[in-house]
């Protein structure tokens, strides 16, 4: 009797990321849409969530060749609301940075620090996943050394991004710096999204490897 059971297991979870994914882009699309409604600047919004606009589709075109583990895909929901409430409100302004400065005694909004954090939380575990399911390493120890450098390098690159839209747009780019007068910003953006990579390693590594065994 155990083997059939285990078996319904297999196939139940099977079956639930396949639905899964469009219950979370639905939950995505909607809070888009309130981050959409009235944000502090068009500039800023489109500037923050604009990787939503880059990802999304990619996940859409691949889900059927290349279907993703369901933690990678609430991650990815995660990290999108991150970037959308940071978007409508700009980093610098979020509530809830507001209130941590007041609860911690923060000299700045520190919203920022849990984007990159999760700048590096997030695409860790979608580099661990792309490098292992496709072959390109087979040693665990190299496996988590090259998703760190792949987090450091795309967080760089992000703050080469703000670097170049500053320059291109001046004062406009503004908000989407978020730098709050801090000379050593973009060096705290990185670091958090160092700590975040590793984090995300340490904390969810086995768990992603058991579900990326049942893709």
């Amino acid at each position: 009797m155990n083997p059939p059971l285990a078996a319904d297991r297999l196939v139940a979870h099977r079956a639930r990321p396949r639905r899964e994914p469009f219950v979370l882009l639905a939950a995505g699309l909607v809070v888009l849409a309130w981050s959409a409604f009235h944000p502090h600047d068009y500039f800023t919004w489109f500037m923050e969530v604009a990787p939503i606009f880059i990802g999304v589709p990619i996940l859409l075109a691949t889900a059927r060749r290349f279907p993703l583990t369901p933690l990678l895909y609430r991650l990815i929901l995660a990290h999108a609301v991150i970037l959308m409430v940071g978007g409508h409100y700009t980093y610098a302004e979020v509530p809830l940075g507001f209130w941590m400065q007041r609860a911690f005694g923060f000299a700045r909004n520190h919203y920022d620090r849990i984007g990159h954090f999760a700048q590096g939380f997030v695409p860790a575990i979608l580099a661990r996943e792309i490098l292992w399911r496709r072959g390109v390493v087979s040693g665990r120890g190299w496996l988590f050394f090259l998703v760190t450098c792949v987090c450091l390098a795309f967080s760089a690159f992000y703050e080469l991004i703000e670097w170049w839209t500053a320059e291109a747009t001046g004062s406009a780019a503004t908000a989407f710096l978020g730098t709050q007068g801090d000379p050593w910003d973009t060096q705290w953006d990185m670091c958090f999204a160092l700590v975040g990579a590793l984090a995300a390693q340490l904390a969810l590594g086995r768990g992603h490897d058991r579900q990326m065994n049942l893709i």
